[in-house]
């Protein structure tokens, strides 16, 4: 940038730094060009503005010259993290995140215990964003930890806790399980340390319920809880019994819906299933634990783990959980096999599956048990918002930063700082 006659002039200024540099005040107090105050603003900073800047000042008076490093980071996403499980009950923990500069560190840790991965790779973009991918051999029953970060930066952090082995050799209990499953999720942490995935309200569908007609439900309109008047077969344990399909059914195609979990004067649900299904019927045995396995795959909540969500997963995996939300919003990618849940109002996500969808694919709820708050769809107003639904055309309902990924991706955040 030149400064002379009184006037910036912009004849010799690189196309790159068109309307991103100006004139700025080193501090509170200082008067700027008047005190002598040159400081130079850069603004957007990218990974091609670091390196080092030359300031030259002359006058009739004389002359002189002062130079400054530039060092541009760049915080990555939060880390994906998937469980497969090897043999004699270990599990192979993979962390991978991407968009980082310069190379970040990555940091395991199994109950809370520093631990060595088994590999750390990092690759390189077209534009010059770091990428890591790192893998832990860790035995059942572990908590595991996978933090990315940079020296003096913020800190991406995600945790998984693991139960159950699966039982060997269980196969699909019909045509329509999901036999090959595999699980990516994002742990939901404190605020501002998850990347933050937007949706567009248009593209919100409106799922209503397949049938209204239950013993052990109480449904109004789009509302339903637990009846509080019956015997339950199978006690406390939350079941198929309480639960309930949606319409319409997908096979193809993108699609977004959210659920309220409460109200102010009932307070926030803490008993509840959330997910999609591809049984024909919901059976109404009491014995039945449903898995991807068996057609569904959701995500739960339990009073007896108010700290956690799960995953009815094989194995189960459990999320971190730091405020339970007020609104879900459930996203499906069908091609893609991704089912995400976001936390509407704090626009964070709290994690994804992934699965190979085989026929149809239909919306599953479950109020729960002994809870009084209820669980209600929630429609937009098709008056106030017209006729279109963006998911028709193949516009996506959730929106994320450039190269971020639908199931885990965040907004990166840039800095430039000074040395």
């Amino acid at each position: 940038m030149l400064y002379r006659g009184k006037k910036v002039d912009t004849a010799f200024q690189s196309a790159s730094y068109v309307g991103r540099v100006s004139f700025g005040q080193k501090d509170a107090e200082s008067t700027g060009l008047m005190a002598g105050d040159v400081s130079l603003m850069l603004t957007n900073a990218t990974l091609q503005d670091a390196g080092e800047y030359i300031c030259y000042v002359s006058s009739d008076q004389g002359y002189d010259t002062g130079s400054v490093k530039l060092t541009v980071t760049e915080t990555g996403t939060s880390p994906l993290m998937s469980p497969v499980w090897k043999e004699d009950n270990m599990v192979n923990v993979s962390c991978e995140s991407e968009g980082w500069y310069p190379k970040p560190s990555v940091r395991w840790s199994d109950q809370q215990k520093v631990v060595t991965p088994k590999s750390v790779k990092y690759g390189t973009d077209s534009s010059g964003l770091v990428s890591v991918h790192s893998w832990l051999l860790v035995s059942k029953s572990s908590e595991v930890s996978c933090s990315v970060s940079l020296s003096g930066e913020e800190t991406k952090e995600a945790r998984m806790r693991l139960e159950n082995h699966p039982q060997p050799g269980k196969q699909a209990s019909s045509s329509s399980g999901w036999v090959a499953f595999a699980v990516l999720l994002t742990a939901m942490l404190a605020a501002g340390l998850v990347g933050f995935l937007y949706y567009k309200k248009k593209g919100r569908l409106n799922v209503t319920l397949d049938q209204t007609e239950n013993p052990y439900l109480r449904i109004r309109d789009l509302k339903m809880r637990d009846t509080t008047n019956v015997n339950f077969p199978d006690g406390q344990n939350v079941t198929c019994l309480t639960a309930i399909k949606g319409t319409p059914g997908f096979s193809s195609g993108q699609h977004y819906w959210e659920v309220s979990m409460g109200k102010p004067e009932t307070g926030l649900k803490q008993s509840w299933w959330l997910g999609v299904t591809s049984a024909s019927e919901i059976p109404q045995g009491s014995d039945l634990t449903p898995a991807p396995s068996d057609g569904y795959l959701f995500l739960s909540s339990s009073p007896d783990r108010a700290n956690h969500f799960q995953f009815n997963t094989e194995p189960n995996v459990l999320l971190p959980v730091c405020s339970r939300p007020q609104t879900v919003g459930v996203y499906l990618n069908f091609e893609q096999g991704e089912l995400s849940f976001y936390d509407v109002q704090n626009k964070s996500h709290i994690g994804s599956l992934k699965a190979r969808f085989t026929g149809e694919v239909f919306p599953l709820f479950n109020p729960g048990k002994y809870d009084r708050a209820p669980m209600e769809i929630l429609h937009r107003d098709m008056t106030a918002q017209g006729q279109s639904d963006n998911t028709e055309n193949g516009d996506p309902p959730i929106s994320a930063g450039k190269n971020d990924s639908a199931y885990g991706g965040s907004a990166r955040d840039r800095t430039g700082s000074v040395q």
